[in-house]
């Protein structure tokens, strides 16, 4: 059974308590796809001015967790195996978008694929992919 964008969130606030600090906002999502928001603070800006990359490699990890949420329902054990960041250009100090696709689903993994971006900038920050493992006999399609 899959979940509104809005229900995502609450089980990701509820299961991970520094998203709800962080303020982590699940925008859109339609089952396999979701927009996720991470609210700019001054806190993840590193030396040069730009947004931190664990602050990126975060929002990218939370954000894949949130499509498999989304396209599976309540798979909280779902859980990251592989992730992998090329980072493309500089962010600015604003805040970040991650627009995530499930791209193959399995009885036990997902392939995930994740494009970052700063609100107000068309262009990627990072590029991201992942696989996630996913907890036995809960395929829910």
């Amino acid at each position: 059974m899959s979940l509104t964008p809005e229900e995502v969130q609450a089980v990701i606030w509820a299961g991970l308590p520094q998203a709800r600090e962080q303020g982590l906002i699940i925008e859109q999502g339609d089952g396999g796809s979701i927009r996720a928001r991470q609210p700019f603070d001054e806190k993840t800006i590193r030396p040069g001015g730009t947004i931190s990359g664990p602050t990126m490699m975060g929002l990218a990890d939370a954000a894949m967790y949130a499509a498999i949420l989304s396209r599976l329902g309540r798979v909280e054990m779902a859980v990251t195996q592989n992730l992998n960041i090329n980072f493309l250009s500089r962010p600015e100090p604003a805040d970040l978008i991650a627009d995530v696709e499930i791209i193959r689903l399995g009885r036990r993994s997902a392939v995930l694929e994740v494009r970052l971006y700063t609100v107000g900038n068309e262009n990627m920050v990072a590029h991201v992919t992942g696989i996630y493992a996913l907890p036995a006999g809960e395929e829910k399609r």
